[in-house]
C-alpha cells in the first residue's frame, strides 16, 4: 500500500494511493496515518479494503508528511562512505546519530523556509524508515517485523548552524521549521522486498546534483533499527532517516553551493514517490 496524508496543514485526513494515482480516503477506517494505525494487525485490514469501495479524497489535495504525530525524527550522519569522503570525514564505526525536532516534518511539496540570517541551507535525499511496532535491544535478525514501511526524506541541513556555531552537536542546523518534508507515500514494506537497493536523486533547478543508491549505505536497515532499539525505545510512527548519498551543496568542487530563494528541489525514490520544494526566504 502507498498511504498518505492530505489537506490543509494541520488537519490533514488519511488517505490510500489506488493503482490509478487517485487519493482514496480512509476516513471512515482511521483516524490518522499514525501511531496504533501503524501496526501490523491495523495496516492488515487496510491492506484488506478495495480501494474502489474508498471514496475519493475531494477538496484541498495537498499531501501533508505522509506520518502523523511524529514522535521521534531520528537521523544518521555520514551514512554513506561516498558523502563521507565528500565531507572529509573518517568513516564511522558506529552510526552518528541525531534528532530532527518533529516541528521540522513538512509535508513533500510544501516551500522550505530559509532562516532568517541563515546562508548556508543545503539539500539530503534520504531513505525514510517508519516505525510499526514498538522496539527495544530489538534483534537485528527480526527486525522487519518492527518496520511498517518506507519513505522519501529531504533531510534539509543550515551548514553554518550545523557545523559553525552546533557546539559539537548537529541539531541546531537540522531542526528549523520546514526543514523535514517526508512523503509523499509511506509504502508499506510488502512493496519494498530490498530497502538496500533503491536507486536515489535529487535536483535543485533541474540540474543533478544527487544521484546514488541505498546499497552503499554503511549501515543497513537492519542494523540501524536495532541499533537504535538500544539506545531508546521506538515507538509506532517513529520515523528515521537513514543518511543521503553523495553530491550535497556543502561538497560541490572547487566551493559549496548553497540554495536561495526561489530555487526549487526535486527528489525521489525509487518506488517511493518524488517531492518538489520551492525554497523561501523565512
Amino acid at each position: 500500500m502507498k498511504l498518505l496524508r492530505y489537506g490543509p496543514k494541520g488537519r490533514e485526513k488519511p488517505g490510500l494511493l489506488d493503482k490509478d494515482g487517485q487519493i482514496r480516503d480512509l476516513s471512515a477506517h482511521v483516524p490518522d496515518i499514525a501511531g496504533e494505525v501503524l501496526l501490523a494487525d491495523s495496516l492488515k485490514k487496510l491492506a484488506a479494503l478495495d480501494p474502489n469501495s474508498l471514496p475519493l479524497a475531494t477538496g484541498d489535495l495537498r499531501i501533508g508528511p505522509c506520518v502523523g504525530r511524529i514522535g521521534k525524527f531520528i537521523c544518521i550522519g555520514l551514512n554513506y562512505a561516498d558523502h563521507a569522503e565528500e565531507s572529509n570525514a573518517p568513516i564511522p564505526k558506529e552510526p552518528v546519530v541525531f534528532m530532527k525536532a518533529t516541528s521540522a516534518a513538512c509535508g513533500p511539496n510544501d516551500d522550505v523556509e530559509i532562516p532568517r540570517g541563515a546562508e548556508k541551507v543545503d539539500w539530503e535525499v534520504e531513505l525514510g524508515i517508519v516505525i510499526g511496532k514498538p522496539a527495544k535491544y530489538a534483534p537485528e535478525n527480526h527486525i522487519m517485523d518492527y518496520v511498517a514501511g518506507y519513505c522519501v526524506i529531504n533531510d534539509v541541513s543550515e551548514r553554518e548552524y550545523q557545523l559553525e556555531r552546533g557546539g559539537g552537536q548537529w541539531d541546531k542546523g537540522k531542526g528549523c521549521d520546514t526543514f523535514g518534508p517526508i512523503g509523499p507515500w509511506l509504502v508499506t514494506k510488502d512493496e519494498v522486498p530490498d530497502p538496500q537497493n533503491l536507486a536515489m536523486w535529487l535536483e535543485v533547478d533541474g540540474k543533478r546534483y544527487q544521484n546514488g543508491n541505498t546499497r552503499t549505505m554503511i549501515f543497513n536497515v537492519p542494523k540501524l533499527v536495532s541499533y537504535l532499539s538500544h539506545f531508546m525505545s521506538l515507538q509506532p510512527g517513529d520515523v528515521i532517516s537513514t543518511g543521503t548519498p553523495p553530491g550535497v551543496g556543502l561538497g560541490q568542487k572547487p566551493n559549496p553551493i548553497y540554495l536561495k530563494a526561489g530555487q526549487v528541489m526535486r527528489l525521489g525514490i525509487q518506488g517511493l514517490g518524488e517531492q518538489q520544494q520551492r525554497v523561501v526566504q523565512g
